[in-house]
């Protein structure tokens, strides 16, 4: 009989391990297989974890990397004298076949036709230690190992167990190799993360629980692979392609959304989230991943890019790939891909949904680490993946890996949907005001609009990083141009505004005459920091740019908008007439009051603000303004000495922001290695700008800088959330 034999209580690499079996009489032994009997198969679990970085995943399953050796030990029931051969067999997947290398056979002391090797160590009586080496291009996943000894013409077979094998960016040879160690703690290790929102002006930071080492998450990321597409087409293929981060990253772009393969999320941008949950308040990956799971693979509702991206990043560093999240602001969907965002507005500034380009405040992706066989050695390094179903690519909802150099330099003719991603930071945006179906004027023309500030979290911090010199050229520079042209060129546009290949919606508008220069400037300003429940004071400063006397037309408006620049609900409209003379300036004050926009945010808390000042005899001139409403703080306060498997009281103190009296709000906390399931405390009433403090007990399971987020919902408002970093020592 069989048994799978592991303990938490195996010594480190420094000590001896109680069953590993010793040399006896400095020699191996020799064993009559005929009668082969093993009592225990030790796996060496703490050893081989701690070799292999696999330590921190919740599970008793052996956890290795590729291209690493890993040590076995079996324990015999007998002593017996001599033997042949030993031979091992790994396989993985429904049909595994050397030809798909999904099959290895190998003997001791020579590699076999697969890479994989093994070798026989010394050991004592009724003992037999093996090291074994897996290829640094195996296919990752879950094995079975098989042990055939052959003495005379006699063979017998045992199955030693089940291992999990993951890509290995600490191996050299692995196509995810990461030479750094302190990114390969950030890409790979760490479980926590920030994730920048906003707009390009205000950015925030969100904390988010990657969690990849809790419980399940291992389990689940291998089940997402086997739910894909290609999967259910074809088992054998698929699992045999799992060798290569290219492809394993495409399945998973795909399959984090729901649209296709009815994968992990649901995406919702818009009405409301009774059915599902507000994507706003989801603060981690766990969660998502186990209701996923639990319920037998139904999409979980709902999610938005940051979630998308979250998700994809828990999976991708759960399988060994290097992964981190990434904001680009000003982020353009260019849906004809002829690299012009065009937008249309009346004489009011609403918005004329006669194109479907778009300019998001913030768009959040994935980029992975790994070299391209597929493009060539230019091509390695940090690779673009978008989960956030957008635009179909080979007729399903994936995006990428799209190279970062590829982008940069504009060759959007390569492989996967650089197209896509070089717009969303590339393109020219244009704005028309439509007077009439026979006359529209061009009233800004922007090349630097697209593809601001874009973000990651720092190596080791939490502060950010701007790395949009990895995606272009610094905006307006020779070099930029060129790129943007050549890009142009491979995507076959003649001219910006115009596609041979992909023509643009047919509009019943005259030919527009070229945009005139305004000659009068204007800006939006706040008076006072915005915060939510307190009146949003503005001021609207014209300045005349020559000497003429001028009149005037002004419309302001005000929308509460969603992240993607959508609009939800019209909370304010103005017209105001000014005269002007020989450049002369002049102020417009007007406020936005809580009362007019306290229905419209209660999920987002964004506004966009649009001046159209009309001149007679004159050109048109915009002007814009994103507001992002600030929250109150929340504050996170640890009471002690965090130490594993020991109580620690948090306090949380916060303040409702409203003047009205608000109910039922909850209390949330979550934080891989503090708490294993979501923390749940509800808050039945405050009082208007009422203050509160809710104490609660975590015990940390996990030792090393943990991310502890706590969050206050409620319906009245958007959440109220705040993160505090705290260092867990070891249990004494």
């Amino acid at each position: 009989m069989v048994s799978i034999f592991s303990s938490d209580h195996e010594a480190f690499p420094s000590e001896r391990a109680p069953n590993v079996c010793p040399l006896q009489d400095g020699h191996p032994n020799k064993f009559l297989a005929n009668s082969l009997k093993i009592g225990k198969v030790n796996w060496q679990s703490r050893l081989n974890k701690a070799a292999h970085h696999t330590s921190d995943y919740s599970s008793t399953e052996v956890i290795l990397r590729r291209g690493q050796p890993f040590n076995i030990s079996l324990n015999l029931k007998t002593t017996v004298q001599s033997w042949d051969s030993f031979t091992f067999i790994a396989s993985t997947g429904p049909s595994p076949a050397e030809s798909q290398q999904t099959k290895a056979i190998f003997t001791l002391s020579e590699e076999g036709a697969s890479g994989w090797s093994a070798s026989q160590e010394p050991s004592e009586p009724r003992c037999l230690n093996f090291t074994l080496l897996s290829p640094a291009d195996a296919v990752i996943g879950r094995y079975k190992l098989q042990l055939q000894v052959l003495a005379g013409n006699k063979v017998s077979s045992k199955v030693l167990g089940q291992f999990v094998l993951l890509f290995n960016p600490w191996c050299p040879d692995d196509d995810v190799y990461m030479a750094d160690e302190k990114e390969r703690q950030e890409y790979v290790l760490n479980d926590s993360g920030i994730i920048f929102q906003g707009v390009e002006k205000d950015i925030e930071e969100e904390a988010w629980n990657y969690g990849q080492f809790e419980e399940d998450i291992l389990d689940i990321s291998l089940a997402i692979l086997d739910r894909s597409l290609n999967h259910r087409e074809d088992p054998a293929v698929d699992v045999s392609k799992r060798n290569s981060p290219v492809y394993v990253s495409r399945v998973i772009s795909a399959m984090v959304n729901s649209n296709d393969e009815k994968g992990v999320v649901e995406g919702k941008w818009s009405g409301k989230f009774r059915s599902g949950t507000n994507p706003l308040r989801w603060s981690g990956s766990v969660a998502i991943l186990r209701k996923w799971y639990r319920a037998r693979y139904r999409p979980v509702r709902y999610g938005q890019c940051w979630v998308f991206a979250g998700v994809t990043c828990t999976v991708l560093r759960c399988l060994g790939i290097p992964t981190r999240v990434i904001t680009n602001f000003n982020s353009a969907h260019d849906k004809n891909l002829n690299l012009s965002i065009d937008k249309y507005i009346d004489m009011s500034g609403n918005n004329l949904h006669l194109s479907e380009d778009s300019v998001w405040n913030f768009h959040v992706w994935n980029e992975s680490w790994f070299i391209r066989r597929d493009l060539g050695s230019f091509y390695d390094g940090w690779q673009v993946l978008d989960a956030t179903p957008q635009e179909k690519s080979k007729g399903i909802y994936q995006c990428g890996p799209a190279s970062t150099r590829a982008i940069k330099e504009g060759d959007v003719n390569l492989d996967y949907d650089s197209p896509f991603v070089f717009a969303a930071v590339n393109a020219d945006c244009v704005t028309w005001i439509r007077y009439s179906k026979k006359r529209k004027e061009r009233v800004y023309s922007d090349t630097r609009k697209i593809g601001k500030c874009i973000s990651t979290k720092a190596v080791g911090t939490n502060s950010r990083v701007d790395i949009t010199a990895n995606y272009k050229y610094p905006e307006g520079s020779l070099k930029e141009r060129q790129v943007y042209r050549k890009a142009l060129k491979l995507l076959g546009v003649r001219r910006p505004g115009k596609r041979s290949k992909i023509p643009r919606p047919r509009r019943r508008f005259s030919r527009a005459q070229p945009a005139q220069t305004p000659s009068i400037s204007g800006k939006l300003l706040l008076d006072a920091s915005p915060v939510i429940g307190q009146d949003i004071p503005l001021t609207l400063t014209l300045r005349n740019l020559i000497s003429d006397f001028k009149t005037i037309k002004v419309k302001l408006k005000a929308s509460a908008i969603l992240y993607t620049r959508k609009p939800k609900a019209e909370i304010l409209h103005l017209h105001r007439s000014i005269q002007l003379g020989s450049e002369e300036v002049k102020e417009i004050s007007f406020k936005i009051s809580y009362s007019q926009y306290k229905n419209s945010l209660m999920d987002d808390r964004k506004i966009l603000v649009t001046a159209v000042c009309q001149i007679k005899r004159g050109a048109s001139l915009l002007v814009e303004k994103d507001i992002v409403l600030q929250d109150p703080f929340l504050t996170i306060k640890v009471l002690g000495p965090a130490v594993v498997h020991k109580p620690v009281s948090v306090e949380v103190t916060f303040t409702n922001p409203l003047s009205d009296e608000v109910t039922d709000c909850v209390l949330r906390a979550e934080g891989s290695g503090l708490l294993k399931e979501q923390l749940r405390i509800h808050v039945e009433r405050m009082a208007p700008m009422e203050t509160s403090t809710v104490e609660f007990e975590i015990i940390p399971y996990r030792s090393g800088t943990r991310q502890l987020q706590v969050d206050l919902v409620c319906t009245h408002f958007s959440n109220i959330k705040g993160f505090v970093m705290l260092h867990v020592a070891p249990a004494q």
